[in-house]
């Protein structure tokens, strides 16, 4: 992959208001935009996080079927996690499909990152193809408040599903199985 551009970054002139929510900061703040405009700006801060797209040996895809409060509803998504302060982004991963899928994989490829929500957050996610899967006879517990089933599917069901509209869409989730089709060659 080519590198990302240079970060173009703003002017801080003031911080008007925060809270801080768990792993989340909502910040206020008033800015100078790199081409001069002032004006205050709500923003996230967001520590970051990781994606895997795991695949197994006989070429199924390893998704979740996950409840999010915020729309209220299950969504059919890739496993993935926050990072913890100072976490590399691989190593959460790794720890988060064990978590949440219940596998291992024994070979990491990196998809890049990708920004979610850039118009309201810094947040990056850090996404892998996960392979040569290995089921967990003991998987470490989750968080308490995940609430996810473990699904399977074809890729050309996972295809059908995106493209139905029956299903709703997790954007990471989207853009990492493009990514990972593409290094795939599918």
């Amino acid at each position: 992959m080519a590198p990302l551009p240079a970060p173009e970054p703003f002017e801080l002139l003031e911080t008007v208001e925060t809270v801080d929510v768990r792993k989340l900061r909502f910040e206020r703040n008033k800015i100078r935009l790199p081409m001069g405009v002032e004006s205050t700006f709500g923003m996230i801060r967001h520590p970051g996080a990781s994606l895997a797209v795991p695949i197994t040996d006989d070429g199924h895809v390893v998704l979740l079927r996950q409840y999010r409060f915020a729309v209220q509803a299950r969504l059919l998504e890739f496993p993935a996690g926050t990072l913890e302060a100072g976490e590399d982004p691989l190593e959460s991963m790794q720890r988060e499909l064990g978590e949440e899928a219940g596998f291992s994989a024994a070979r990491w490829d990196a998809l890049g990152p990708m920004l979610p929500c850039p118009g309201y957050s810094d947040e990056v996610i850090h996404c892998f193809l996960a392979r040569e899967l290995t089921a967990l006879e003991n998987p470490p517990a989750g968080d308490d408040d995940e609430d996810l089933e473990v699904v399977t599917m074809t890729s050309a069901q996972l295809d059908e599903a995106l493209a139905s509209g029956d299903e709703w869409l997790d954007g990471k989730s989207v853009t990492a199985w493009f990514r990972a089709k593409q290094l795939l060659g599918l």
